[in-house]
């Protein structure tokens, strides 16, 4: 019985003590990680009076050609691909052409039968010409064969011109780079059908590009050639400025945009590529008593912030936290965006984050 009483309080002791350390160990305050603040420099918007036309264009070869044959057949091979560079007369692609052998053989099988006939002919009028001196033969039988002869003789010139004809035609069985340059588009492969006009390679010089770029009926008349323009790479944040070239003066077949073309400085090249797309901006000169965004202000495109089709910009509260302000953004400018709403003059936004920003985070400011 003293046994039985002894376990049962040793058990109740040990429950005891269990329930007290489960109690003491919840007693204690949770412990918290403290975020680190991200560094970042930031900045005030930029005014200024931008006055000008801007456009969205695409960077392009200053010279391309689509390859493509005048005559129909299979093609027997493609001898390059997409990406080779090519030299000035490289065989690019070759078309069936047994059909254009054959008229070529018969054209010169006419050749041999029209020059037999001219050569008897020549003989047939220098016999007669000289009878007719000799008053041998009428003149009647000279004009004759006079005739025949000068029939013969175009005969044989038709017969040669087929012939050069067909040559021709054989030569668009065999197509050839026009200049030295990259291919760019590849748009058939072995086995297809050529026809007429439908091209079957895109070649396009390399060193030398151009932009080209829409402009509406409301701008196009503030533009003339020799005009400067402010270009910049959307993907590389390169920027330069090129000069109007040429402007189309029809709208006809672009939706009622007018195209205009800008040279890119040669000094400019490396790192573009054909097909990026470019920010234009081509500053105008202010007319007399016009309205503009005097005092307009201005953010770097690399600030703005996009989240489900709005526009934000990140700033720094009194507490030293990042905060993302909605903006409403008005045109670009080389490279920059005009704020129409969201963001004062005077007030400071985040330019560069060495970390990930989000809504509270805390960060320290370092300008250097």
């Amino acid at each position: 019985m003293k046994l039985r009483f002894f376990h049962s309080a040793i058990i109740t002791a040990t429950a005891g003590i269990l329930v007290f350390s489960a109690c003491s160990s919840g007693d204690q305050p949770a412990q918290t990680s403290e975020v680190k603040a991200i560094t970042v420099k930031t900045a005030l918007p930029s005014q200024g009076n931008k006055e000008g036309v801007t456009a969205s264009g695409q960077l392009q070869s200053s010279r391309s050609a689509d390859i493509s044959t005048r005559v129909m057949g299979y093609i027997t091979a493609i001898h390059v691909k997409a990406g080779d560079r090519v030299t000035k007369g490289q065989l690019l692609v070759s078309i069936s052409n047994e059909d254009i052998l054959a008229k070529k053989a018969q054209t010169e099988a006419a050749i041999a039968e029209a020059s037999a006939a001219y050569q008897n002919a020549a003989k047939d009028f220098q016999r007669y010409n000289a009878l007719y001196k000799e008053q041998s033969a009428s003149a009647k039988e000279l004009d004759n064969i006079s005739l025949q002869y000068a029939s013969a003789g175009a005969r044989l010139k038709a017969a040669k011109q087929m012939k050069n004809e067909a040559q021709a035609m054989l030569a668009y069985t065999n197509l050839r780079a026009p200049f030295s340059g990259v291919v760019t588009r590849k748009l058939a492969d072995a086995g297809n059908m050529a026809s007429p006009g439908l091209p079957l390679l895109t070649i396009e010089q390399q060193g030398e590009f151009e932009v080209t770029a829409a402009i509406p009926e409301t701008e196009i008349t503030k533009l003339k050639t020799g005009q400067q323009a402010k270009m910049s790479i959307k993907s590389g944040g390169k920027t330069f400025t090129g000069v109007i070239r040429e402007i189309n003066q029809s709208s006809a077949s672009t939706g009622g945009q007018y195209l205009i073309k800008i040279t890119v400085p040669a000094n400019e090249k490396k790192g573009l590529y054909s097909g990026m797309y470019v920010n234009v901006f081509i500053p105008i000169a202010r007319e007399t008593g016009s309205v503009t965004n005097e005092g307009s202000i201005l953010v770097p495109l690399k600030s703005i912030v996009m989240r489900d089709q709005m526009t934000g910009i990140y700033t720094v509260s009194n507490s030293s936290q990042a905060v993302l302000r909605w903006v409403r953004l008005g045109k670009q400018y080389n490279g920059e965006a005009e704020v129409l709403s969201g963001l004062g003059k005077d007030e400071k936004f985040i330019l560069e984050a060495q970390g990930r920003l989000y809504n509270g985070v805390p960060v320290k400011e370092s300008n250097q």
